[in-house]
């Protein structure tokens, strides 16, 4: 990114959105059905290279179920309606029946009811026994106080997601989570994030995530960029922390960390441009809560929306557009973007000469700003 002075004394960064990126095809094309869209985290393969975001919107544990069976990995979020309540459809159904002026506070008065340690052990004994891989999230201020509930349920990929980590949080009180000490102690892989720059993806990585997520403040759901202010343009973001996934396997001599896009992957383009950037995967909300079996019915938010104090989020309407399988790996009736996102990724993969995802990374892009 370069700079430019706003003032004497104060410079900024050019940044880019997905957006902004435009994806050049090259002198050789490739049959789609040659391609391989495939991913792989440690010892775990997936024929996508998607995961479906821990919102209650989004992911239930039937939604995850069905989402590793297509090929992606679904993310249970462990401090949502799912381990507070145990049968949360009646919440969901109250959530996306009331009116917007009443949303936020009710919302917060639904996520106060205490988190059951005996429903995470549930929940994710009800995902593995279906076959599929596990993985859960917690927030980092849960983290600590919950963790071992979920390793010793047989979580299988950790989640540690906020609006942003860090692996130098300098706080005052003493409950702070120690995040390189956590993973080194932890016996299953772990993915991490927010983050949006190279210099807090290096800490991250050099702490032992073995996948960083990036990004903040750019979800469909998210209000952080209003109300805090925080936000990093998608393209950009991913980029950078490419470049210190670069820096870092140099230094680690050989270890590669996964970087994941979480946030402003709407269309199937975007995931095109975040993989063009740089990114082994994306995690997905909104395209997936348009799903007919998605547990939010029409609705998507996230975490934020209901924060106890300042919520940075809000409850939106995205409506209903297929199934899971539909909106994943098509057939799409619709032409923008929102359906077969998978086909899409393939069929952009193919048009522009390139067999597999990491393959993929080396594509030529523009900027495609007016």
């Amino acid at each position: 990114m370069f700079e430019i002075e706003i003032a004497p004394g104060k410079r900024a960064r050019q940044a880019y959105s997905f957006d902004d990126i435009a994806i050049v095809p090259s002198r050789r094309t490739r049959d789609p059905e040659d391609v391989s869209t495939s991913w792989q985290i440690d010892a775990y393969k997936f024929e996508l290279p998607m995961l479906a975001a821990p919102m209650d919107s989004v992911v239930s544990p039937q939604t995850a179920i069905a989402i590793g069976k297509l090929g992606g990995l679904g993310v249970l979020n462990l401090e949502g309606l799912w381990t507070r309540y145990e049968d949360p459809r009646i919440q969901l159904g109250e959530i996306a029946s009331m009116p917007d002026a009443q949303a936020t506070r009710r919302m917060q008065e639904l996520y106060s009811a205490p988190i059951q340690p005996a429903l995470i052990k549930e929940r994710i004994k009800q995902i593995r026994e279906a076959g599929v891989t596990v993985a859960a999230s917690l927030s980092p201020q849960r983290t600590a106080e919950l963790h071992k509930a979920v390793v010793d349920a047989g979580v299988d990929i950790f989640v540690i997601r906020g609006t942003t980590v860090s692996a130098e949080h300098v706080a005052t009180r003493d409950d702070a989570l120690n995040l390189k000490k956590f993973i080194y102690e932890l016996d299953v892989p772990v993915i991490v994030g927010g983050v949006a720059t190279a210099t807090g993806a290096l800490h991250l990585m050099r702490a032992g995530a073995a996948g960083v997520l990036v990004g903040f403040g750019g979800g469909a759901a998210h209000t952080t960029r209003k109300v805090l202010g925080i936000q990093v343009p998608m393209a950009s973001a991913v980029a950078e922390v490419a470049s210190a996934r670069r820096e870092y396997l140099d230094e680690s001599g050989g270890r590669y960390v996964h970087v994941i896009a979480d946030g402003g992957v709407g269309r199937s383009g975007d995931i095109a441009k975040a993989i063009a950037m740089g990114a082994d995967a994306v995690m997905m909300g909104s395209p997936l809560a348009k799903a007919t079996e998605a547990p939010g019915l029409g609705w998507h938010w996230g975490s934020e929306a209901h924060h106890a104090v300042l919520p940075r989020g809000e409850r939106v309407a995205v409506g209903t557009v297929g199934t899971l399988e539909e909106i994943l790996l098509g057939p799409s009736s619709t032409s923008d973007g929102s359906m077969n996102l998978f086909g899409a990724l393939r069929r952009a993969m193919a048009t522009c000469g390139y067999s597999d995802v990491k393959e993929f990374q080396r594509v030529e892009v523009l900027i495609n700003r007016g």
